[in-house]
């Protein structure tokens, strides 16, 4: 599905322009080149700039900009860092884009909770540097040094969900501005509450359709005595696939076991300059006590053997360790420049963990199939792999094949009982997917939630759901 950004565009009214520009001073910008940065993102689909980009600082002036739209009929479209995959950002209908990165204070950290309460401009990264010395960490990883706001928007996951959990398990409350111009607080700081409706999780994943996060408490967890990274080449990836399912199935509590293929290795040992065997490979982390790490090492190096895999290759130093999971954060940009100039479809099924092998096997095949370049990388432990398709953004024909690919694989994973997305969200990519993935009754339900919540249908227009 592609973007229009032409799609029902009007002119900002002259008086929403005076108000902001009055309330705002030079943070209100019509500039083609800020609209520029605002309207481009890592997905494949054309740029669709606002018609203009405000930078918010506090929840206050996100209620006046929430307010002035309202009044005027003017889209809202929240960015954090534009790292999105699937278009969340684009002003598919004008616009305004309110920019949150300068949203980015740490308000607390309450160690002894293992919490801290941020805004939703702080980055994963900032997040972690904040908590130096505490002997906490915020693990959720997707790659990008993304903001916390545009994670939980995307109820976004990383390499190290197999043992940590994704956005959805680590944000235990939020503030957020809701199409009217109201402040909800969706709950408190307890662990687990069973009071009303969980307005938390409706919010986590909303992709900025239902409200503009402005604040979110996060769980924190302990850093870990010990951490070991590993990797382990194999004959096959199915050979690799199914030591990823017996290590699961038999509770070895790994922290990251992420999947690349041949060709994904090759990729980063071109761009990362890395010297890793050229064949379907694993990388494994363990974290815990130094008994611990060396039982959980020796338990899946077994496993491994009985699969074909090859001997262990050890990342003990932080150094190490760094270099090889900045090689795998790499992996977009590295298969990117396997064809220099194209652009990344990249898909996002998630499947049962049973039927993992059965899926990126026939997936693989399917990419034999259709002669396009398509690495496949992926969050194993938990189901969910990704092939990025690399094409040439002015060839239309190669574009739709392409995303003929990419249906076909949604399609086998949903006949296996899996998802369309298990992290990315569902933007404006994966719309026809969410009809076919939850029934006509499920998404007429959450159309309802959206027309109680922005019955202008102002926040982030023409994500998620599919027209009516």
């Amino acid at each position: 599905m592609q973007a229009n950004p032409e799609f029902d565009r009007r002119p900002l009214p002259k008086a929403f322009v005076g108000a902001l520009s009055e309330r705002f001073g030079p943070r209100f910008s019509l500039a083609q080149a800020v609209r520029a940065h605002h309207g481009h993102d890592e997905s494949h689909f054309p740029d669709a700039l606002p018609d203009a980009v405000v930078f918010a600082r506090d929840a206050d002036e996100v209620v006046f900009i929430v307010g002035a739209c309202r009044a005027h009929g003017v889209p809202i479209i929240p960015f954090g860092v534009g790292s999105s995959l699937e278009g969340h950002i684009l002003a598919v209908r004008g616009g305004i884009t309110v920019d949150l990165s300068e949203m980015n204070q740490v308000l607390a950290i309450h160690a002894e909770d293992m919490d801290a309460v941020v805004q939703p401009g702080v980055t994963r990264k900032q997040l972690n540097a904040a908590l130096h010395g505490s002997g906490l960490f915020f693990p959720i990883d997707p790659g990008a040094d993304a903001s916390l706001g545009g994670m939980a928007s995307t109820r976004a996951s990383g390499t190290n969900a197999v043992r940590y959990g994704t956005m959805r398990e680590n944000v235990l409350a939020l503030t957020a501005v809701l199409a009217d111009g109201r402040v909800i607080h969706t709950g408190g700081r307890a662990r687990k509450s069973s009071s009303g409706y969980d307005l938390t999780r409706l919010l986590v994943g909303s992709e900025g359709t239902l409200g503009i996060i402005t604040e979110l408490t996060v769980r924190l967890h302990p850093l870990p005595e010990a951490i070991s990274s590993a990797v382990c080449a194999f004959p096959d990836i199915v050979d690799a696939v199914n030591t990823v399912i017996q290590t699961i199935q038999i509770g070895v509590p790994v922290a990251r076991i992420e999947l690349l293929d041949a060709l994904t290795v090759k990729a980063i040992n071109r761009y990362s300059k890395t010297t890793l065997r050229e064949s379907p490979m694993l990388f494994f982390e363990f974290h815990g006590t130094p008994a611990g790490v060396e039982e959980q090492a020796r338990t899946v190096q077994d496993i491994a053997r009985e699969h074909g895999g090859l001997d262990f290759e050890w990342a003990s130093r932080p150094e190490d360790r760094t270099r090889l999971w900045t090689a795998r954060h790499d992996v977009l940009f590295a298969s990117l420049n396997l064809r220099p100039g194209s652009r990344g479809i990249s898909t996002d099924v998630c499947v049962p963990i049973s039927r993992l092998a059965e899926c990126v096997d026939g997936v693989r095949a399917d990419i034999d199939a259709s002669g396009l370049i398509a690495p496949i990388v992926g969050h194993v432990g938990d189901g969910n792999f990704h092939c990025v398709i690399l094409v040439d953004p002015a060839d239309p024909a190669e574009i739709a094949h392409a995303e003929d690919l990419n249906r076909r694989i949604v399609e086998r994973a949903l006949a296996m009982g899996g998802t369309c997305t298990g992290e990315h969200g569902i933007g404006i990519g994966k719309q026809d997917f969410l009809l076919r993935e939850h029934g006509r009754e499920a998404v007429d339900t959450m159309r309802l939630i959206k027309q109680a919540l922005d019955p202008d249908n102002l926040m982030n227009p023409g994500k998620v759901l599919p027209p009516a």
